[in-house]
């Protein structure tokens, strides 16, 4: 059985980036850039992304959008979004 990870998307030094946590590991987390900020990565680009890294989303998973701060004791700082989806290691074969 594959193991389950999140994966999140979120903007990082002006551009666009998905990446897979790996907690309780020292290992690097797998990252993909798209390299623009706009527009925001559609569906398939990140379908495509997670599938280069090796990662497919779990059945039934969806993406969840988060609205975070970029200073949460500034109510006035600007908004940054964070996606997430749950993933398994990529198995190759059709659910």
């Amino acid at each position: 059985m594959a193991r389950e990870f999140t994966a999140q998307m979120s903007m990082h030094r002006g551009r666009w980036r998905l990446y897979v946590v790996l907690l309780n590991t020292a290992e690097r987390w797998p990252e993909y850039g798209f390299d623009r900020a706009l527009p925001v990565p559609t569906f398939t680009e990140r379908m495509n992304a997670l599938s280069a890294l090796g990662f497919e989303p779990v059945p039934g998973a969806a993406w969840q959008w988060t609205e975070d701060s970029g200073d949460p004791e500034d109510p006035a700082s600007p908004v940054v979004l964070i996606a997430a989806i749950r993933v398994r290691s990529w198995t190759g074969v059709a659910a």
